[in-house]
């Protein structure tokens, strides 16, 4: 069992760090965090609360994860990366942040990949550049994701289109007209123009 060792740019309570990870002075941690072998977080980066972040992984500087989120192992999150709370991101998933990379472009722009709450990025996945995966959407392994993906939308395959409905719990929805359940017992709207909502119990 590896000892939690004290470093000076956790913040918010307890993490647990271990002793192979690398976490820089100025990047910051909420409590209840876990960071495992050969992650390496870079100062500036913020993680927030009951994250977990697996084996060999790096956080750039200007990455923000809210509570909840789990990165798996292999994974990059380079600059312009926002993932909100209760993201999931599958083992060696890959984001970019330029479309049009050259080495040594000093002149490149950094271009923002917002991960609405509660959507899960498939393992293997690949999202471009300045996209945004909606609240609790689903990216299937190996997808790779050239536009937005809407609020509770799967999306599979090269490039990604649309495959089903899905629940907040991952399993697929059922309509009839426009009424979909699942069950788990959460219900939802269809509104049309490719959009699906919760209907509040």
């Amino acid at each position: 069992m590896h000892r939690q060792r004290p470093r000076s740019n956790i913040v918010d309570g307890a993490v647990f760090a271990h002793p192979n990870a690398l976490i820089e002075n100025g990047a910051k941690l909420g409590s209840g965090s876990r960071v495992w072998a050969f992650a390496h977080v870079l100062k500036g980066a913020v993680v927030g609360k009951d994250c977990n972040l697996c084996d060999h992984i790096l956080i750039e500087g200007k990455v923000r994860l809210g509570d909840r989120v789990t990165v798996k192992s292999g994974v990059f999150l380079w600059d312009g990366l926002i993932a909100e709370d209760d993201v999931f991101i599958g083992p060696a998933a890959v984001f970019v942040n330029d479309l049009r990379p050259r080495s040594r472009n000093t002149q490149w722009k950094c271009l923002q990949t917002l991960l609405k709450q509660g959507c899960s990025i498939g393992a293997n996945a690949t999202v471009l550049a300045g996209l945004q995966i909606g609240r609790f959407a689903m990216v299937g392994a190996g997808a790779v994701v050239t536009r937005d993906v809407t609020d509770f939308a799967l999306v599979v395959g090269n490039p990604a289109r649309f495959r089903s409905w899905v629940c907040h719990c991952g399993r697929t929805l059922t309509f009839r007209k426009s009424l979909g359940m699942c069950d788990c017992g959460r219900q939802y709207r269809s509104r049309g123009n490719n959009k699906v909502e919760e209907v509040a119990s």
